[in-house]
C-alpha cells in the first residue's frame, strides 16, 4: 500500500470514530432514553473541550519534540477506543462523562497529529491535502448509513414472500422500529461501533509512514511558540473568527438529531439524513485546492462561513411541510467544512514554521474543539431553555422547543463571522518555512 493511500485509510478510521457516535448522541442523552440533564448534556459535549486543552500541551508537544506521530496515534487510539467501548454498558451521569472525558483525552489530540502526517507526505499542501483528507468524509458517512438499520425490530418484520416482495418488505423492515429499553439498548450500538474502529486505527498506524518529531526544535516547549504567533494579525483574526464558526458549528451537532426528530424524521433516518453534509463533503474536499487557488483565502474562508448561515436559515423556516427542503440544505455542511475548517488547518501549516507544525495545529484545535465548543455546550442548552415552552402530551408535561427562533441565533453569528473576515483579515502572501 503507497503512503498516499494509507494515509486515506488513516482519516477514513479516524472520522469514522466519531461519525459513529457523535449525531445520536443528543438524541440518547435526552428525556427519552438517559435522560440527563441539559446541564449534564453540556458537561459531557464539553468532554471535547476539556480534552482540548490537555491535547495541545501534551498531545502537540509530544509529536512536535519526543515520539513519532504514528506511535502517538496507536496509543492513543488503542486507550480512547476502549473507553468508547465502555461507554456502551453506563447509563448514569458520572461514569458516563468520565469515560467520554478518558475518550476525548486520547481522541482528541490525535485530530491534529493525523493532520500533521498528512501534511509531512504530500507535496502540495492545497492541492492534495484535500483529495486526501476526504476519505475521512467518506468514513463519516460509512459510520452513518448502518445506523438505519440497528434499530428496527426484526421481530416483527415479516417474511419477505408475506410483504409482497423485496421492496414492499424494506419499506416495512425501514418503518418498524424498536421503541423504548430496546430502542435505547440498539443505540448504544454506535459506542461499540466507534470503541471498535478505534481499536482498528490503532493497530494500522503502526504501518503509517514514519512521521519523527522536528530536529529543529527552536524553543523547547512547541505550544507556548505557536501561542505567541497570534500576535500576527491576520491569524488573530482567523483565531477569533474560527470561535464563532466553531459555535455554529456546534449548534448544528446539539440540536440536529431532535429538530429533525420534531418535524417528523424517524430515529434510524436522522444519522443518514445529517450524512448528506458529509458526502457533499467529499466533493467540496476534492475541489479545496481549486477553490482555494481561485478565491484565494479569504473569500474560500467567507464562503465556508456563509454556507453555516445558508443553512440555520433555511432550519429557521422549517416545518413538517418543508421536510424535504431541510434535510436538502444539508448539503451546504460540504462547503461549510471545507471551506472554513480544513482550509484553516491548510492555512496554519503554511504559515507556521515547520518545527511547531503539530502544535499550531492544536492551537486551532484547542479553538475549535476547546474553547468554542465549550462556550456552544452551555449556549445552546441555555438557549434551549430561553426558547422553550411546557405542554401536556398524554398527560405528561413535556418541553417543546421554538426552533423558528433559535435558529435565528445562529444565522447572525455566522454573519457577523463573515463580516469579520471580510474586513479584518488581511493573510500575508508569503509561507512560513
Amino acid at each position: 500500500m503507497t503512503d498516499r493511500r494509507k494515509l486515506c485509510v488513516m482519516f477514513f478510521l479516524e472520522y469514522f470514530i466519531k461519525g459513529a457516535w457523535l449525531p445520536l448522541l443528543g438524541l440518547y442523552m435526552g428525556s427519552r432514553y438517559l435522560n440527563f440533564s441539559g446541564f449534564e448534556q453540556a458537561w459531557v459535549f464539553n468532554a471535547f473541550a476539556v480534552a482540548s486543552v490537555t491535547g495541545m500541551f501534551f498531545g502537540g508537544q509530544l509529536a512536535d519534540r519526543h515520539v513519532s506521530q504514528e506511535k502517538f496515534l496507536a496509543l492513543s487510539h488503542l486507550i480512547g477506543g476502549l473507553a468508547m467501548l465502555g461507554l456502551a454498558y453506563v447509563k448514569t451521569f458520572w461514569p458516563f462523562f468520565g469515560l467520554m472525558l478518558v475518550h476525548c483525552f486520547f481522541y482528541v489530540p490525535t485530530l491534529s497529529v493525523a493532520n500533521a502526517i498528512a501534511f509531512a507526505h504530500v507535496d502540495d499542501r492545497r492541492k492534495e491535502f484535500g483529495f486526501v483528507r476526504l476519505w475521512g468524509s467518506v468514513g463519516w458517512v460509512a459510520a452513518a448509513w448502518p445506523l438505519i438499520f440497528i434499530p428496527i425490530d426484526w421481530a416483527r418484520v415479516p417474511a419477505m414472500e408475506q410483504a409482497g416482495g423485496f421492496l414492499p418488505w424494506l419499506g416495512t423492515a425501514l418503518s418498524t422500529l424498536k421503541s423504548g429499553p430496546a430502542m435505547e439498548g440498539a443505540l448504544t450500538g454506535t459506542f461499540l461501533v466507534s470503541g471498535s474502529a478505534s481499536l482498528v486505527l490503532a493497530a494500522f498506524s503502526l504501518f503509517l509512514p514514519h512521521t519523527p518529531p522536528s530536529t529543529h526544535k527552536g524553543e523547547s516547549f512547541a505550544p507556548f511558540k505557536a501561542i505567541k504567533l497570534l500576535a500576527v494579525p491576520s491569524i488573530l483574526v482567523l483565531f477569533i473568527v474560527t470561535f464563532f464558526d466553531s459555535l455554529v458549528h456546534y449548534g448544528y451537532y446539539f440540536w440536529t438529531s431532535r429538530y429533525l426528530q420534531s418535524i417528523g424524521v424517524p430515529e434510524n433516518w436522522i444519522a443518514p439524513a445529517m450524512s448528506i453534509g458529509q458526502t457533499m463533503e467529499v466533493v467540496a474536499m476534492a475541489m479545496l485546492g481549486f477553490l482555494i487557488k481561485k478565491l484565494g483565502w479569504r473569500k474560500t474562508l467567507m464562503f465556508g462561513v456563509l454556507s453555516q448561515a445558508v443553512r440555520f436559515g433555511v432550519y429557521a423556516i422549517g416545518d413538517r411541510d418543508l421536510l424535504w427542503p431541510v434535510i436538502a440544505v444539508n448539503v451546504v455542511h460540504g462547503f461549510a467544512y471545507a471551506c472554513f475548517f480544513a482550509t484553516v488547518y491548510i492555512y496554519v501549516d503554511e504559515h507556521f514554521p515547520s518545527d511547531i507544525r503539530s502544535s499550531a495545529q492544536s492551537l486551532f484545535n484547542l479553538q475549535i474543539l476547546g474553547i468554542s465548543q465549550f462556550a456552544s455546550g452551555f449556549l445552546w442548552g441555555w438557549l434551549g431553555e430561553v426558547f422553550a415552552t411546557t405542554t401536556t402530551v398524554g398527560g405528561k408535561v413535556v418541553k417543546v422547543v421554538d426552533y423558528h427562533h433559535l435558529f435565528l441565533v445562529p444565522f447572525g453569528i455566522s454573519l457577523v463571522a463573515a463580516i469579520l473576515l471580510a474586513v479584518f483579515f488581511h493573510p500575508p502572501e508569503k509561507a512560513a518555512e
